[in-house]
């Protein structure tokens, strides 16, 4: 008589298990650009899903990646300088790394361009992920003011990877 409810819980674990599974379809990453008016720096903070960095690195070099080694986190920085670049009259701003940080959930990354505002008709091209998950959605909001309620947010997704910022 106890297989009736050995199934049952069976069945609840599976079900639980394939949420799990499914939990994870939505694949995103955020940059917030803002001009800083105490240090007269442009700064970059961008956000992505830990496991999306992971899989990528994974798939790129068929090994498991610890992101709070900072070996394990220069690969990933090599891989972000390609993807996310800023240009101006056709030349590359230099985007300097400040620092990661790593959790379970969310990968952080600090940048900024020292002593410099963003110029009017600079471009950014912001492929970070797209190249492996083809849904990837990455949302930029641009403050060029040093206000918030003067940013403005632009999206990145497949073919769409490179725009002018407001």
């Amino acid at each position: 008589m106890q297989f009736p409810r050995f199934n049952a819980v069976l069945a609840a674990a599976l079900l639980a298990c394939s949420a799990a599974a499914h939990a994870h379809n939505y694949h995103m990453g955020m940059a917030d650009i803002s001009f800083n008016p105490n240090t007269g720096n442009t700064e970059i903070v961008h956000t992505y899903t830990a496991h999306d960095v992971e899989s990528l690195l994974m798939n790129l070099y068929q090994r498991q990646f610890d992101l709070g080694l900072e070996e394990d986190q220069a690969v990933f920085r090599r891989y972000l300088e390609k993807q996310f670049t800023l240009t101006a009259s056709g030349k590359r701003l230099p985007i300097q790394w400040v620092g990661m940080t790593a959790n379970a959930d969310n990968v952080t990354v600090y940048q900024e361009i020292e002593k410099t505002a963003l110029p009017a008709g600079a471009v950014l091209r912001n492929n970070v992920l797209t190249d492996f998950l083809p849904t990837q959605i990455n949302t930029v909001n641009v403050d060029r003011q040093g206000a918030s309620r003067a940013a403005q947010t632009l999206v990145f997704k497949l073919p769409q990877t490179e725009q002018v910022l407001p």
